[in-house]
């Protein structure tokens, strides 16, 4: 009989595998580019293992019984039974503890507690299908509070008698006026980009293809003979790191006697669904670390990665690396990852059923919408970012007061199909990266063989790059690393300024070749500060930089770097 295992594989016909891709991008526009198949795996490997656990099921209705018997408790005396999250602001209104809303905010905190330990622990339930199972059904449950409801809401209710309805007439306003400016994707006019937001002064020197590398103009009579490039991510426009003039980090870098370049990533449309991750690193980070060398004339470049761009940056210096290329002085990484194993929530999204979905629907589009990362983002923070904002906008009839970081956040960017999918697929779901077989060039890189001093910034809320997961580095790489830990989610524990209200951190670094101090021991061993850790930043560059000396000139034109246009350039209003 002949061996089935030396039959010829059939090929795949192109044309059916388009209409699968198509299909599947018809499902995305559905199901929020979600994959139902994975969802549904989830929920059902959870379901079975949690029939065949009986005595897990009695536990949970011996837990359903105590979560009843205490809030008949705590009724009768008024005391808390379960307590809101860390963070959750929902139920902290005293109109809340009137009856009969008190009796329905506990009894939604007990149902939620009781979902939260009904969809965890379930024995012999894949890790990546309880996260799926223990997020949605979050997501279910915190729908349903009562605090959505308008009816149902204290603050709703006094609000729409005392106003006599006008909260709910100006809520409308404000839906309709939302509605409006996302259709025709109209910017906020108290934060014009170029006059209140990245508006610190300085040449666009150099653009190709993906960046505009942006030259900041001195403020200072000299500088630091190394200077800075800086790399943010193209998951978000580079103004998080020049928001307004008082909080802006390359300002303050500037004000500090530096130096500074910045890349500005191109805005990619469908066209350039086939830019792949490295063309990234190819067409920002080296050609940005020539230009920089060719202006300056520095033989050493302090590099500094802000989130994915971090990641790119540690990428590109394990290759340098591995060249023998040792231009750069320091690495800095703010709320970067290297090691994907702890990412956080994001990996809710990162499993082999849910990429090859997203796959397709990037495939039909070319790039990943900025509506649909926002949408994620928005999911993972949905109680702060879609119901307490639907609330507080819509039925109480109030606005938060415009500020420079919510303009910035309107302002989303899309991702080329091809990069999109191999950074998802090799350094989330593989993790390519941290175990050695990320290619550069065709050959694998290590973090290992960097050899600079390495300043690293996570920050204690950040649900996209948590900071036990940037912790990591010090796995992968046994130079000097300094680790501050600061107080903030991803965008607001970078930027924080000197003299921001209720600000702190922590700081520590371990030598070279020093011992490895996990996460939680390093949080006992780690020296706390108020304030913000920009000020510890800069010391620490400054040590490792040479005399002052004057500055250099804006750009070179006799070397091809000639300026060609006012900060901040032409990528950065692209939508």
């Amino acid at each position: 009989m002949k061996d089935i295992a030396t039959k010829p594989v059939q090929p795949v016909d192109p044309g059916l595998d388009t209409i699968d891709r198509l299909l599947h991008a018809a499902e995305g526009k559905l199901s929020l580019g979600l994959s139902p198949e994975g969802l549904w795996l989830a929920w059902a490997d959870w379901a079975l293992h949690l029939a065949n656990s009986p005595h897990h099921r009695l536990m949970l209705a011996r837990h359903w019984i105590d979560h009843c018997l205490c809030l008949a408790h705590a009724m009768s005396n008024q005391a808390e039974c379960t307590q809101p999250p860390p963070g959750d602001h929902r139920f902290a209104d005293p109109s809340w503890q009137n009856f009969p809303y008190n009796l329905l905010y506990r009894s939604f905190l007990a149902a939620a507690d009781w979902w939260a330990e009904a969809t965890t622990n379930v024995r012999g339930v894949e890790r990546s299908h309880e996260r799926i199972v223990s997020f949605t059904a979050r997501q279910l449950v915190d729908m349903l509070s009562p605090s959505n409801l308008p009816w149902l809401n204290p603050e709703v209710v006094q609000a729409t008698i005392s106003s006599g309805g006008k909260n709910l007439q100006t809520g409308m306003q404000n839906f309709l006026s939302d509605v409006l400016h996302t259709s025709l994707a109209q910017p906020d006019p108290n934060f014009v980009v170029g006059r209140d937001l990245a508006a610190t002064k300085g040449k666009v020197v150099l653009r190709n293809e993906l960046i505009e590398l942006i030259q900041y103009s001195p403020t200072t009579k000299t500088v630091r003979p190394e200077p800075i490039l800086i790399v943010p991510a193209w998951i978000m426009k580079y103004y998080i790191l020049d928001l307004s003039p008082h909080d802006s980090v390359v300002a303050y870098l500037v004000g500090q006697g530096f130096t500074v370049f910045c890349i500005s990533w191109r805005n990619p449309n469908g066209e350039m669904s086939q830019l792949a991750f490295d063309d990234y690193r190819k067409l920002g980070v080296m050609a940005s670390l020539d230009a920089v060398g060719a202006i300056t004339g520095a033989a050493k470049i302090h590099g500094c990665g802000y989130c994915i761009g971090g990641t790119l940056l540690a990428i590109a210096a394990a290759a340098m690396a591995r060249d023998n290329d040792s231009r750069l002085a320091s690495l800095t990484l703010l709320a970067a990852q290297t090691d994907f194993t702890e990412a956080g929530e994001l990996q809710l999204f990162v499993t082999e059923g849910q990429l090859a979905f997203l796959e397709d629907v990037m495939w039909v589009q070319g790039a990943l919408a900025s509506s649909q990362m926002a949408g994620t983002f928005q999911l993972m923070r949905s109680n702060d970012l879609v119901w307490s904002r639907m609330i507080r906008n819509y039925f109480l009839g109030r606005r938060d007061n415009p500020n420079d970081l919510a303009a910035w956040n309107a302002d989303g960017t899309r991702m080329p199909y091809k990069m999109h999918a191999e950074y998802l697929r090799r350094l989330f779901l593989d993790n390519d990266l941290a175990e050695g077989r990320f290619p550069v060039g065709g050959r694998p890189v290590s973090i290992e063989d960097i050899m600079l001093p390495i300043f690293m910034v996570g920050t204690e809320t950040d649900h996209v790059a948590p900071w036990r997961s940037v912790h990591k580095m010090h796995l992968l790489n046994k130079g000097e690393i300094t680790f501050v830990l600061t107080s903030g989610g991803h965008n607001a524990g970078i930027i924080s300024e000197p003299g921001h209200p209720n600000r702190h951190f922590r700081i520590l670094t371990r030598a070279a070749k020093g011992r490895y101090v996990g996460p939680d021991e390093w949080l006992q061993l780690a020296e706390k500060a108020d304030g913000s850790w920009w000020g510890a930043w800069t010391d620490w560059i400054g040590k490792r930089s040479g005399a002052e000396i004057a500055p250099p000139p804006m750009g070179a034109p006799d070397k091809g770097y000639k300026p060609l246009y006012d900060a901040p350039g032409h990528y950065v209003h692209q939508r």
